[in-house]
């Protein structure tokens, strides 16, 4: 057992409290769950402190289709830039259960794509919500606060995914020197992935009072100025910068689609609003409908390779299309142009068309009169 801190109290009183062992892992990850900021987001980033979302704990999900092997996640977070942060709590220092837990961890990252579609990292939130009686859009909206913006918030999570952007971290009441140099050379070595390691102490006073104490390791400066230098900084796109490079990507003829489809919905203002995006390799513009007294409704999304996306829910939580009724006519009209929505309006899609489908003017004119539809049918209701 470790040293003790102490305590002054309000009558000057010195109370000291002695370093305690946890019970079991459990109670670790017990207190993850309960208290997030025990990962020390103002450590893992200094200038943005991070904050963590979590989608759920003890995770199981079956490793291959066709032998039955199953493997689980301690705990799965994200931050507000939508990096998936694993976590994996161990107490043993012993030299097997320390390779145990490295090599999990690096089973875990090397699948998570895989065997996570963001439909089911959004299921499991919002099962993880309800489990716990709360609201998953109040969670979420608690979480983002001013930043609120779900769908681009997942759409980054996907795409983090897609590019392997993530973030490990080890926790245990003790980090042994072994694991360090593991966690410092793994993070040294890999640019988009951030591999840390996080000792939570435990401190108790004999009249029960606790105190628990994080420290971070294996951020050190190199890695740390390695990864900045691989990120850069978030590029937030505008017409110019999106165009041009749209251009460059996907060709004349695409781009062309594009254009056209953002001139409609720039025709559209004031009731429609377009939003740029942000993101180093990633990024696009959003047509969002402005309805009083509800939030916007975001028609779509182009992105920047080549794909126009909606989202299910956005469009099954807005009058009109929240009535059963309504949401099967939206169902037709959108199916009839290629956008498959759920039978269920509560199911969660994000049904995309290749922009490169659309050259036939015909089939784009068809497109663009069925969000014509969708505007008048929403001021209808206003």
């Amino acid at each position: 057992m470790g040293g003790g801190i102490y305590l002054i109290q309000d009558d000057d009183r010195l109370v000291e409290l002695m370093e305690q062992p946890y019970d079991s892992e459990d109670q670790i990850q017990e207190l993850l769950e309960t208290y997030p900021n025990l990962l020390a987001g103002d450590e893992v980033d200094r200038v943005t402190s991070r904050r963590w979302l979590l989608i759920a704990r003890d995770i199981t999900i079956p490793a291959e289709e066709d032998d039955g092997s199953r493997w689980s996640v301690d705990h799965l977070f994200l931050d507000q830039d939508s990096i998936p942060t694993i976590v994996v709590v161990k107490r043993s220092r012993n030299a097997e259960g320390r390779q145990k837990m490295i090599g999990q961890m690096l089973d875990y990252a090397a699948n998570l794509a895989f065997y996570w579609p963001i439909e089911s990292i959004i299921a499991q939130f919002e099962a993880n919500c309800r489990e716990q009686g709360r609201d998953p859009e109040q969670v979420f909206e608690e979480f983002l606060g001013s930043d609120l913006n779900e769908d681009g918030f997942w759409q980054k999570v996907r795409t983090n995914l897609q590019a392997g952007k993530l973030r490990l971290v080890f926790v245990a009441d003790d980090i042994a020197n072994p694991l360090r140099r593991v966690v410092e050379f793994l993070n040294k070595q890999t640019d988009l992935v951030e591999v840390l390691a996080l000792e939570i102490k435990q401190y108790v006073s004999q009249e029960g009072l606790k105190t628990l104490v994080p420290r971070l390791i294996g951020q050190t400066a190199e890695a740390q100025q390695k990864k900045l230098s691989a990120m850069g900084e978030r590029r937030r796109w505008d017409e110019v910068s999106f165009f041009e490079e749209f251009q460059v990507r996907r060709g004349g003829d695409e781009a062309e689609m594009a254009e056209e489809i953002h001139n409609w919905a720039k025709r559209q203002e004031p009731e429609v609003i377009i939003q740029w995006g942000t993101g180093d390799l990633y990024g696009g513009f959003t047509a969002l409908l402005q309805s009083k007294g509800r939030k916007p409704l975001k028609l779509f999304t182009v992105d920047i390779s080549g794909r126009l996306e909606i989202s299910s829910n956005k469009y099954g939580s807005q009058p009109p299309f929240d009535q059963q009724e309504k949401w099967l006519e939206l169902r037709n009209k959108l199916s009839a142009i290629g956008l498959s929505l759920p039978l269920e309006r509560t199911e969660y899609r994000e049904p995309t068309l290749q922009l490169s489908s659309l050259q036939d003017q015909s089939v784009l004119q068809e497109v663009l009169h069925t969000f014509d539809w969708v505007i008048a049918t929403v001021k209808g209701v206003s």
